[in-house]
């Protein structure tokens, strides 16, 4: 029996890194695609045009990217290591997400994000559970259980390898943690299981 793969290519690698994360307060939280600018504005076949230089077959090749995103969150290989990115959220509507680092009582979020990913997070983007959203139309991690079966933190528990005492902490750090997978951690183009 051959198992199945899934293609990724410079396109797809290059459509991931544009991916905007924001927070799905939904659930127990978890990290989430941007339902409305994906890729970072409101013009999402136009991002993906961008790209793959065909006006042809956005929708398709958006649903492949949500594939690949899946087979990238489990061969991609990052160092851990403080990182520093633009927040895309901060230009963009926060109506149906949120952002972990938005100061709720000012309306606002920083500009600029640093962050320190460490080994913990790399465990914990592994074992995300990634699906589609079909009303959304987004890769989405699942709000009710982000790392599979269970309690969140018995899930956690199970993906970190034992307990520790900051998980809440650390869920919700998982939003950084991912944007900055997503932009930076390596992979080359080729067939993933």
């Amino acid at each position: 029996m051959t198992t199945p793969t899934t293609e990724i290519t410079l396109e797809r690698i290059a459509l991931i890194r544009r991916l905007v994360v924001a927070w799905d307060p939904a659930g127990q939280g978890a990290p989430a695609i941007h339902p409305d600018a994906p890729y970072g504005s409101l013009d999402r076949d136009g991002d993906i045009a961008n790209v793959t230089g065909d006006d042809e077959g956005a929708a398709e090749e958006h649903r492949a990217v949500g594939a690949a995103l899946v087979a990238f969150l489990r061969h991609a290989e990052l160092k851990p290591g403080r990182y520093g990115y633009h927040n895309p959220l901060t230009k963009l509507d926060l109506t149906h997400v949120s952002d972990v680092f938005r100061d709720e009582s000012a309306g606002t979020s920083p500009e600029q994000i640093v962050f320190e990913v460490g080994p913990e997070h790399l465990a914990l983007i592994r074992h995300l559970a990634l699906g589609w959203d079909e009303a959304r139309g987004v890769p989405a991690v699942d709000a009710d259980a982000p790392y599979g079966p269970g309690t969140l933190d018995d899930a956690m528990v199970r993906a970190l390898g034992g307990p520790r005492d900051d998980l809440a902490r650390l869920h919700r750090a998982m939003q950084p943690a991912l944007q900055i997978f997503l932009r930076s951690a390596d992979i080359a183009p080729g067939d993933y299981a």
